[in-house]
């Protein structure tokens, strides 16, 4: 059940001396709360650290009553398991922000509470404040927050997050393993106690609080030992406490007010009242009788508190039995104590109590463990035997493996973490018999096992010795084939086990050993088809996640190449774990590592990507323009595109009309040369020619010429019909000027089909421009669209646009032009009519000067005399 979480600042961007940020690691009435320096930059930083990795369920601000930030924004950070625990470190996640009323109706007197709920798990909980609300109150433009709280649940074990008995407290947990008929009682994963929210501690008097909380679990109590008219006085009691509080508090407050202004005497004053009137409401509720100070009256008591036993030498255990109805209370995981430190020859005294027992600790370990099955290399050690003894671990090592100690005992362990590699294989080799063969019934024993071997595994993937890195991978080969299934866990588990190991895979898959790097690649794409890991999607999930641009080369390129594989293996189909998203985001940070060959596998990704998806892969890299292809690598890309799209690229284009050009340059050269020469001959300077002569035919007769001309008209109709140059694609209008930089020109300043952006300055369709509002304008997060006349109205006007309902209401089968708000004909001719007829849009200026321009254009020159205007 999700509380309270303490925690304390480690981090301030800056601070008013008067107004500290440690002022934010208490909750009382009389907290000052942290506000910024005078004059601040902004944003602001602060960085708080839980005392336990929790899982973060609920965070509240109380802001300050004038000092009000603008927006808040979130970020939760966590440590990678591989590095120590330092701010430093840590890798944060934007959780969202919270946008902070100005307070003007309140005329800055109340404090505004922001409660956010969110699902984050992590160390840190980073607030990026941003500017201040501007106000009379707010001279030195500063920011404040009173309060800061967050309530969540330590995550006490590492695994089976969604499962609510991980943050079971331990003496409810125990309550409800003696009853189960409790357990709805307790297990309440969303269930937050009032006692814990933010306004409880900063209006209650703390003393008050505190007997609060003692009462509310002394109800609790009473109801597990079915005490009801003691639980029903407790609540009467904690109801009528909060008042009590409250109104201490309110003392408190100006009491300290009052010692501020020097005003001494009434400080006193309420010194006593408040006094008196502690005493007198602690006799009337009989506060020592509530709280039995004296002796519960009941004769059961339940135990709240487990009993921790720090955890024995593994060389004592095989000597000692405890009582089977007394189990030994099972610890958090990241609780559990350390191995206790002693003599290896020291015997137990008869006063020391026998220390507690694992299932395992009954069970001999194999002398000499089967080989693992399909080891193409066994080491000669594995098949002949290991005499001698490992070497002792070290404090630092006993710290570190304590939890696989108490699973499989110190003399396996020790192996593990032996210097010699034939221990380390044949530890692994014992381990995958003893699970393999493993008997348990229980769920937690299962998990208990499963951690332990998990925890062996990572460091097997890790080692240098191949024979030792095989049996690791056989082992969790086995993990996931066969234990997981066998006893019945949950897909947890699974992604507890991929999740664990899967970067030490990917680590491996930098190996300078070429076997070492083929192994770790195929173990990933082999677990990925496993029917019960596969339908977790955890592989994909956890190999598209972006690489460091840092990375190793041999490593990115590998994990790049895993990559591609899974996409070829598993495609981008539903339930396949890969999107356009996750690759994309995995690829375009790959296109910027400083390997060539890991740039080119990324390549490769988005090129096959690009033949299924299409226009979404173009999302997500950089504007197809002349800039951009200026670049190698994005000009490859985008000329890929288009030639899966059926379009020439733009450097084939290019050279086409260059050759065009290039042709007709000769062309024009040939003609003046012949011309030329025919001048020459016509003026004496150079002898006939008789074979340029005959390419010079006579002039076509008039039966021939108006055959022609006919042809001729027929042709430019046809021209006129199917050509699309010199053609505006919107208005169809027609007109020499219109090059490429004519048209150019026409879309931004003249034709009435179009409009630019009062906000980005964009040219669009006037049909489209409610779309572009809404959906690709830079500022569309200003506007929403109505549901009564479906335009695009700004968030400010918003409510008074929906309120007055005079807006024209949009009609189906019509379309709605979003400058004179009218309904009008459907479909494309629609909006021509309106937008470029005489009678059309009165809102659309552009209309007026195509119209002044269709009367100019259709104006012909007089005929001569005797001949008639062409129609």
């Amino acid at each position: 059940m999700p509380r309270k979480l303490p925690f304390r600042v480690i981090h301030v961007s800056g601070q008013d001396e008067s107004y500290r940020a440690a002022e934010l690691n208490y909750h009382s009435p009389l907290t000052k709360g942290w506000q910024a320096s005078r004059y601040c930059l902004y944003p602001q930083d602060i960085v708080i650290q839980l005392e336990n990795r929790s899982r973060l369920r609920k965070i509240q601000i109380l802001s300050h009553q004038y000092l009000i930030a603008t927006k808040i924004e979130f970020f939760v950070g966590d440590i990678p398991d591989e590095q120590s625990q330092d701010i430093e470190n840590a890798r944060y996640t934007r959780l969202g922000y919270v946008s902070l009323s100005d307070n003007e109706k309140t005329g800055y007197k109340a404090r505004e509470l922001k409660s956010v709920h969110v699902d984050a798990i992590g160390l840190y909980l980073k607030l990026n404040i941003h500017k201040n609300h501007i106000n009379k109150y707010n001279i030195y433009n500063q920011v404040g927050i009173i309060a800061i709280n967050v309530i969540g649940d330590e995550i006490r074990r590492p695994t089976d997050l969604t499962d609510p008995d991980v943050y079971l407290d331990p003496d409810k947990r125990r309550a409800i393993e003696a009853d189960p008929s409790l357990e709805g009682l307790y297990n309440k994963p969303d269930f937050i106690s009032p006692l814990d929210d933010l306004a409880f501690d900063m209006y209650q008097d703390p003393e008050i609080a505190g007997i609060i909380r003692k009462l509310e679990k002394k109800k609790q109590e009473a109801v597990l030992q079915e005490r009801f008219e003691y639980a029903k006085k407790l609540k009467a009691a904690i109801s009528e406490l909060q008042k009590v509080g409250e109104k201490l508090g309110k003392f408190e407050v100006e009491k300290r007010q009052a010692v501020e202004n020097e005003d001494y005497d009434k400080a006193k004053l309420k010194k006593v009242q408040m006094d008196e009137y502690r005493l007198q409401v602690y006799k009337d509720l009989n506060l020592p009788d509530l709280l039995e100070t004296s002796g519960s009256r009941h004769p059961q008591t339940i135990d709240l508190e487990p009993i921790r036993q720090p955890t024995p030498p593994r060389l004592q255990e095989l000597s000692y039995r405890t009582p089977p109805q007394t189990p030994p209370p099972r610890t958090p995981y990241d609780e559990r104590p350390l191995p206790a430190m002693k003599n290896k020859d020291q015997k137990p005294t008869s006063d020391s109590p026998p220390p507690p027992r694992t299932p395992y600790d009954e069970r001999l370990l194999p002398t000499k463990p089967p080989p693992v099955p399909e080891e193409d290399d066994p080491p000669p050690e594995s098949s002949s035997g290991i005499t001698g003894e490992p070497e002792p671990m070290g404090e630092k090592e006993l710290r570190e493996a304590s939890y696989a100690i108490d699973v499989f005992g110190e003399p396996l362990v020790s192996k593990a973490y032996s210097k010699t590699w034939s221990y380390r294989e044949d530890a692994l080799l014992a381990v995958y018999k003893q699970v393999q063969e493993s008997s348990v019934s229980g769920k937690e024993e299962c998990r208990n096992l499963l951690k332990a071997t998990i925890f062996l595994v990572k460091r097997a993937i890790d080692d240098k010795v191949y024979a030792v890195f095989k049996a690791g991978l056989h082992l969790l080969r086995m993990i996931l084939t066969e234990y997981i299934a066998k006893h019945k866990l949950q897909k947890q588990d699974y992604v507890y086990a991929v999740e664990k190991t899967i970067p030490n895979l990917l680590h491996k898959g930098g190996d300078t050993a070429a076997r070492c790097r083929e192994d770790s690649k195929s173990f990933v794409l082999e677990e990925a088809s496993f029917p019960d890991v596969k339908s977790t999607n955890i592989v994909p999930h956890e190999c598209t996640k972006p690489i460091k641009l840092s990375l190793a080369p041999r490593q990115a390129q590998s994990q790049c190449e895993i990559v591609e594989s899974l996409y070829r293996q598993l495609g981008i189909k539903t339930n396949s774990g890969l999107t356009v998203d996750n690759l994309m985001q995995f690829c375009v940070t790959a296109l910027g590592h400083n390997s060539g060959e890991v740039r080119e596998v990324a390549e490769r990704i988005i090129k096959e990507l690009y033949k299924e998806a299409k226009e979404p892969v173009k999302d997500y890299l950089p504007p197809d323009n002349e800039k951009n292809r200026k670049i190698t690598l994005y000009r490859q890309l985008y000329e890929y595109f288009d030639r899966v799209d059926g379009k020439p690229s733009k450097s084939e284009v290019k050279k086409r009309k260059s050759d065009d050009e290039r042709k007709k340059q000769q062309e024009i050269e040939m003609l003046q040369q012949q011309l030329q020469q025919l001048k020459d001959m016509a003026s004496g300077k150079q002898p006939v020619d008789e074979s340029i002569l005959e390419n010079k035919k006579a002039p076509p007769r008039k039966q021939d010429a108006k055959k022609k001309n006919d042809k001729k008209k027929k042709d430019d109709d046809d021209i006129s019909m199917y050509n699309m140059d010199n053609i505006c694609i919107f208005c169809g209008e027609r007109n020499e000027s219109f090059t490429e930089e004519g048209l150019d020109l026409h879309y931004w300043k003249h034709c009435p089909m179009l409009k630019r952006c009062t906000n980005c300055k964009q040219v669009v369709e006037i049909a489209s421009y409610t779309e572009h509002l809404l959906t690709e304008c830079e500022l569309k997060t200003n506007y929403q669209r109505c549901p009564r006349c479906t335009e695009a109205i700004p968030k400010s006007d918003f409510d008074e646009h929906t309120a007055a309902k005079s807006c024209n209401v949009a009609r189906t089968g019509t379309n709605h032009c979003p400058l004179c708000h009218q309904n009008i004909g459907a479909g494309e001719e629609g909006w021509k009519s309106h937008l470029m007829s005489r009678e059309g849009c009165k809102q659309n200026p552009r209309r007026l000067l195509a119209l002044n321009k269709t009367p100019a254009a259709g104006k012909t020159k007089a005929a001569p005399k005797g001949k008639k205007t062409p129609r």
